[in-house]
């Protein structure tokens, strides 16, 4: 006995997306066309609520919409320091060079045990994050061009004063710069609260190309102090957004 369309699409509808892909779709025809048809994993989008940025940019792929959604994720390596330095490419690595330490002041996010910390000269540290190898091909990333969700979470130390400075790149195939963000240096006083502080910035409409990203952080403590008295950074995010937050 055949079973009505309406009633196979709802079936799909509440399974796991995996499953619809690799089971039901190699089951017969008609469920393979059920589990690729765009309006099945449109009205997916929808009751998950992934919702577009911009309506004017329609997915020419819903299915892959809807994983791109699924998949977000932070593209950053060792955010967190709880690998030590692996994962960052050292920029700067001057005065007493960087060091991996506990936080000395609860991190909101209180999976956040360690910081990054500078020293009395500048400390830089890098990540070029190559967006194919992540899953974000050129086509998608050219039609859509989802946002781009970057933050960072840097604080003093309460007894020194220090500078904090981030730089972040959308870059095209030869890895030349398409959109930056750098805002001017941040500085703290000596005796200040020591309190973490968040950045954000979401890049929108970059327009097509984008391939890469380099996300680039780093500082030191002004009053140049022997030791680890610099600015303090843990908890770095790059994020690609295909769908509104909600």
């Amino acid at each position: 006995m055949s079973v009505p369309l309406e009633v196979l699409e709802e079936i799909f509808l509440n399974l796991p997306p995996e499953q619809v892909v690799r089971i039901c779709r190699l089951v017969c025809r008609q469920w393979k066309d059920i589990a690729d048809s765009q309006s099945l994993w449109k009205d997916r989008c929808r009751r998950e609520g992934y919702h577009l940025h911009d309506t004017s940019k329609v997915p020419k792929d819903w299915r892959l919409f809807y994983f791109m959604c699924k998949k977000r994720r932070n593209l950053l390596k060792n955010p967190q320091a709880e690998d030590q330095m692996t994962g960052w490419q050292l920029l700067d690595n001057n005065g007493d060079q960087w060091k991996v330490e506990p936080v000395m002041v609860a991190h909101p996010n209180e999976s956040v045990q360690k910081n990054f910390v500078t020293s009395f000269d500048i400390c830089r540290k890098s990540q070029l994050i190559d967006l194919e190898m992540e899953g974000y091909n050129a086509s998608f990333m050219d039609h859509l061009q989802p946002h781009i969700k970057i933050s960072d979470w840097y604080a003093p130390r309460t007894d020194c004063g220090c500078q904090y400075k981030i730089h972040v790149e959308l870059l095209n195939q030869k890895k030349k710069p398409i959109k930056i963000f750098s805002p001017k240096e941040i500085y703290f006083e000596q005796w200040n609260d020591g309190k973490w502080n968040q950045i954000t910035h979401v890049f929108q409409n970059y327009g097509p190309g984008v391939r890469y990203i380099r996300f680039v952080h780093g500082g030191q403590d002004t009053q140049f102090w022997a030791g680890w008295y610099g600015i303090r950074l843990t908890d770095s995010c790059v994020e690609i957004c295909p769908a509104m937050d909600t």
